[in-house]
């Protein structure tokens, strides 16, 4: 199982030392900050998707998108 945890920067350095001391963590490391920009955007990409199954929002269509551009 993967899991993704927030800690604060003046904490990083503590918080991983923690998590590599466990036997039972396999592999620790940092996110570099695109690939943390890209995680939260893929999210809200995932959450609007769900939102517009459920009719709660109306996403723009592939020619709307075309013609903005």
């Amino acid at each position: 199982m993967k899991i993704l945890i927030d800690i604060k920067d003046d904490e990083a350095t503590f918080g991983m030392k923690v998590l590599k001391s466990l036997s039972f963590v396999k592999n620790a490391k940092p996110l570099s900050a695109a690939t943390a920009q890209l995680w939260e955007d893929l999210k809200e990409a995932a959450e609007e998707v769900r939102l517009h199954k459920q009719g709660k929002l109306k996403l723009k269509t592939a020619q709307d998108l075309l013609n903005e551009l």
